[in-house]
């Protein structure tokens, strides 16, 4: 390992002792990520074509975008500055300093883009720094005032293939949507379901958004249950499963072939029927959130309303490590599905003792993860 990026990780992991109010510590992480963040944002507005979303690439243009851009700047300058003032080991301020100065030259928030577009080809980039920001900043405050597990840290173990994971994901957005969407386009190409699809989209916001969480948690609970019994699948939906922690980041690990299949299906129903597009949109934007809420790091409980909608408690037990745990829990939404099914389990007033698999046998690392499931020949244990 570099020795920079060796004393970088060194300090984002630091003892409690070393990380109290004070130290430097969080002005410094603040100041590394609002750095890393506001050059990741100029370098999408400098090459659009090539890491920008055309969704994200639209609101260049508008000026609180160069506004917030240059709050991020100006925020994670002033953080590594107040961290190399209050620091003893100073590689966070320093690092958070240069990066957000190479910023600041290429053009800061009044970046410009260098050339056209070349192809209709694009990779997320501003994606990635917005979904890991948005999500961040929401669930990192109220998992260290509301800890399940208050002794982990915010950089646990693996916390780096954890956001590689978001990296990869925000990057291939575009492959991901053409494969998520091809099933379900295919099936409207030929299908005669004008008349059901008009009906469908006529109905009230309400009535469309419930439906479309029933549906597609319907057909996620069995495609979901599949991966577990089947054992070439369950290779693949393992390494989902090896997260020995759970927090904002554990959701997003995930093989990329396991999120084509699941995706693919999900949305059969909810794009053949022809809900509309308000609908949809708001309920991939629930889902987003809700399945980051369900496997944080959070020890709220919610006695009556845990019956109704799945809870970071029940979707825990899915991940827990004990006999009992395994295959169990598996909708994303509503628990009525696993009653329905038998395979639901929620013990009173009990978390699980652990995360992963038992003997862990997913090895750590994307690219060693990603290969995982091709090198297994017999079903896992």
């Amino acid at each position: 390992m570099h020795p920079v990026r060796q004393k970088i990780r060194a300090e984002l992991e630091a003892p409690p002792v070393l990380r109290r109010f004070g130290s430097g510590w969080i002005s410094g992480v603040l100041g590394l990520v609002l750095g890393v963040a506001g050059l990741l944002l100029v370098l999408s507005l400098r090459l659009p074509g090539e890491f920008s979303m055309p969704e994200i690439r639209a609101l260049h243009t508008h000026a609180w975008f160069r506004v917030v851009l240059h709050v991020i700047l100006l925020a994670g300058f002033v953080c590594s500055a107040l961290s190399l003032a209050l620091r003893a080991e100073r590689v966070l301020g320093t690092v958070g300093v240069v990066v957000t100065l190479i910023a600041a030259l290429l053009g800061g928030s009044t970046a410009n883009a260098l050339a056209a577009d070349p192809t209709p080809m694009f990779l997320g980039l501003d994606f990635f720094v917005l979904n890991v920001l948005f999500t961040g900043f929401l669930f990192i405050p109220v998992e260290r005032i509301f800890p399940h597990r208050g002794e982990q840290p915010v950089f646990r173990e693996e916390w780096r293939e954890d956001l590689f994971y978001y990296l990869v994901s925000s990057l291939l957005v575009q492959v991901l949507t053409y494969l998520s969407f091809a099933p379900a386009k295919s099936i409207v190409a030929f299908a005669p379901l004008a008349g059901v699809r008009a009906w469908v989209g006529s109905l009230p916001f309400v009535v469309q958004f419930v439906a479309i969480m029933f549906l597609t948690d319907l057909v996620q609970y069995w495609v979901h249950r599949a991966f577990h019994r089947v054992p070439w699948l369950w290779h693949f939906h393992a390494v989902h499963h090896s997260a020995k922690s759970m927090d904002w980041m554990a959701g997003a690990r995930m093989h990329f072939f396991e999120i084509v299949a699941l995706r693919s299906t999900t949305v059969i129903p909810m794009f053949v029927l022809g809900f509309s597009a308000t609908a949809m949109n708001a309920y991939i934007l629930l889902v987003y959130i809700y399945s980051t809420f369900v496997h944080a790091n959070l020890s709220w409980r919610f006695p009556r309303l845990e019956k109704i909608l799945v809870t970071p408690r029940f979707h825990h037990w899915h991940h827990g490590i004990e006999k009992e745990a395994i295959d169990v829990n598996f909708a994303i939404h509503f628990p009525l599905l696993d009653r329905l099914f038998g395979t639901h389990h929620l013990p009173q007033e009990k978390w699980p003792e652990g995360y992963g698999i038992s003997g862990h046998p997913v090895p750590q690392g994307y690219v060693r993860q990603f290969k995982y499931p091709f090198q297994q020949k017999s079903p896992s244990a």
